[in-house]
């Protein structure tokens, strides 16, 4: 499985107005200034799910100056904006105007209580004047309308309530950020029986970030024939020693098949690449490799996801999806529904995460190409059974001159090893079998899918927003 995402950087804007900060002066509870600066340091304490770059609370135009200058020199993924109190807009609306686009929550904190009974002492009316933030709140609405800003979320609630959604946010603005900086790479091509799975390189790099990179069958031999027996041999008695084997194993077979997944990790790091869309079906792959290499991630690695078929889209799913969840993702396709039941099975042969320890994997003969010619037919590989459980599953793919996400959550129920040749599992959607197809096939998908433990689907969203993907719920 891939390493979670880092932990997200977020700038924290700060606002109100210099026409209440000395106001309190010789009050029990002090000044206003002071009072503000003591709930700011509550609020940063709370954000220990990420990094914070507060540049103080802004009170003026220079003050904002600095924080925008701030945030752009610490390279911030997103920026959580509150207004503490009402406040002047001429430090908003310079927000608004001069920040570079970056994805913006801005929030609405609402007090447990107000924290006064009345204003008839200057004390109490220090302490009106600092709770009344849904003023600021509201005028601060306006003007951000005025300006639309591109990834611009509001909400507001009780702080916990807040958190909860910011920390959602964060992980996708830090997701999104890291896209931007990553490779993704293909070999050797696209699968030319599935011209619906295709999606634009250059679109891919447009609105979801990563560069795409063309790795040949050619090079990938080349890698293969650099790793030595002893070290694909150390690697295979790993995956033996963990993992019970069902059947006769061909060593010589399985050493071919664990020799070739570590190069294809290896050939990814060369170019930096975190995801390899391997075609893992493509004919002169077998024919030159002879076989579908069956073992990524190799034991111990978390830096390279490998998936199959050539789909950059199912690729791009199961890549976010392994980034926000830090879990295993296993790459589906629903195979056929089972009515009397209300489940639907689903599968993928080739290479498939098998690594999660809550489910079911056997070292098995990869009998879909047993009887072929190819020099290493029926090399063994990690046959896998998706524990049970809840799972989020993502779907990905081209609409128009942008992409689609699709994420519905689904329980996947208990099962043994019954389908030859695929990773796989049975899946029990939370509404009618028949109705979450018709809504699939209504929105116009195709037929691979990423899956992980948890509800995931609330992060998804911001995501997709942030990407400016059209986003489903199912």
């Amino acid at each position: 499985m891939l390493k979670k995402i880092r932990k997200p950087r977020i700038g924290v804007l700060l606002i109100t107005t210099p026409r209440f900060r000395n106001l309190g002066e010789g009050t029990e509870t002090g000044i206003y200034h002071q009072r503000k600066e003591n709930e700011a340091a509550r609020l940063l304490s709370r954000l220990d799910f990420a990094e914070t770059v507060f540049p103080g609370i802004v009170y003026s135009r220079e003050d904002m100056k600095t924080a925008m200058r701030r945030f752009t020199e610490a390279e911030i993924d997103m920026v959580f904006a509150h207004f503490m109190s009402w406040s002047d807009d001429f430090a908003w609306i310079r927000f608004l105007r001069d920040m570079p686009e970056i994805p913006v929550f801005f929030a609405g904190l609402n007090r447990e209580k107000p924290g006064f009974s009345d204003s008839l002492t200057e004390d109490r009316f220090v302490e009106f004047l600092s709770a009344g933030s849904l003023v600021g709140l509201l005028e601060a609405s306006g003007s951000a309308t005025r300006f639309n800003r591109p990834m611009f979320y509001r909400q507001s609630g009780s702080v916990d309530e807040i958190l909860k959604e910011l920390k959602r946010f964060a992980d996708a603005a830090c997701l999104r950020n890291h896209l931007r900086q990553t490779n993704f790479g293909l070999l050797a091509s696209f699968n030319e029986v599935m011209w619906s799975t295709y999606v634009d390189p250059y679109n891919l790099f447009m609105k979801a970030g990563p560069e795409l990179r063309f790795i040949g069958v050619a090079e990938l031999i080349e890698y293969i024939e650099s790793i030595s027996d002893e070290t694909a041999g150390q690697t295979m008695e790993k995956i033996l020693t963990a993992y019970r084997s069902i059947g006769e194993i061909n060593r010589e077979k399985m050493l071919a098949s664990v020799k070739a997944s570590l190069a294809l990790e290896a050939v990814a790091r060369n170019y930096q690449i975190e995801l390899l869309v391997l075609n893992d079906i493509d004919p002169l792959l077998l024919r030159q490799v002879g076989l579908r290499p069956g073992f990524t991630p190799c034991p111990g690695t978390d830096d390279v996801m490998v998936v199959p078929e050539g789909d950059l889209g199912g690729g791009l799913a199961s890549f976010v999806l392994g980034k926000i969840s830090g879990q295993p993702v296993n790459y589906v396709e629903p195979f056929y529904v089972d009515a009397e039941k209300g489940v639907f099975h689903v599968g993928h042969a080739g290479p498939n995460d098998y690594t999660d320890p809550a489910g079911k994997t056997l070292i098995s003969t990869d009998t879909r190409f047993a009887k072929s010619g190819y020099k290493h037919a029926g090399a063994p590989f990690a046959w896998h059974v998706i524990s049970p459980g809840e799972k989020t599953m993502v779907h990905i793919s081209q609409s128009g001159g942008s992409f689609k996400m699709v994420a519905t959550v689904i329980d996947a129920l208990p099962c043994e090893h019954f389908l030859a040749g695929y990773s796989h599992g049975i899946f029990k959607p939370r509404i009618p079998i028949d109705e979450m197809v018709t809504k699939l096939q209504n929105i116009g998908v195709t037929q691979h899918y990423a899956v992980t433990a948890g509800n995931w689907t609330e992060t998804l969203s911001h995501l997709a927003n942030l990407l400016g993907f059209e986003f489903y719920k199912i």
